[in-house]
């Protein structure tokens, strides 16, 4: 595999992640999916926040805990499109989430981020492959701390990066809820 330069998305906000939704309003819905309760968020410019849980309160306590200066609002109406693209390809109609995204992060997070958008669906990665393709071969962990980083569940495809071993290595929202979307991709691809 070659090394090609990863652009920042100008979808993506340049600001470090302790200036989160400063003074935004935050939008969010909480849905059912094959994977447990999801909770999907966003600004008036994008998706801020995917993410699973077991129960609602969970949910809710790491939204306000990422988004602690937002105001923050339940209003299903408003994200249920964004809901439904995700949830789409959750079972098995789309192969791609086609969303746009409101999530700040620091440069290099971004390109971990925009080049985990790229891994083509049923695809993997590992993290040494994909510090490779941003152009840092030797940042394998730092790689592995920007996925779980990631805010947003399976928009930004964080559970397609293994580690080098084969093994799944982590996932923010439960290895096996990544376990399911990996098995499902690949019945799907």
């Amino acid at each position: 595999m070659t090394a090609t330069s990863i652009p920042d998305s100008p979808r993506m906000s340049p600001q470090a992640p302790q200036q989160l939704a400063v003074d935004h309003e935050v939008r969010f819905g909480i849905f059912a999916t094959v994977l447990g309760p999801m909770l999907v968020a966003g600004t008036a410019l994008g998706v801020c926040h995917v993410s699973f849980g077991d129960d609602e309160a969970c949910l809710l306590d790491e939204l306000r805990a990422d988004r602690a200066a937002a105001s923050l609002s339940r209003d299903e109406a408003s994200v249920a499109s964004w809901a439904g693209d995700i949830t789409a390809q959750l079972e098995g109609r789309a192969r791609a989430i086609d969303v746009p995204i409101d999530v700040s992060g620091t440069p290099f997070q971004q390109r971990v981020w925009t080049a985990l958008r790229r891994i083509p669906f049923g695809e993997l990665r590992s993290y040494q492959e994909l510090a490779v393709i941003i152009g840092q071969p030797t940042a394998a962990r730092a790689v592995a701390s920007a996925c779980a980083s990631n805010r947003l569940a399976v928009v930004i495809p964080c559970h397609r990066v293994i580690r080098g071993t084969g093994k799944l290595g982590g996932y923010r929202w439960g290895i096996e809820r990544k376990q399911k979307l990996l098995d499902a991709e690949r019945a799907e691809a």
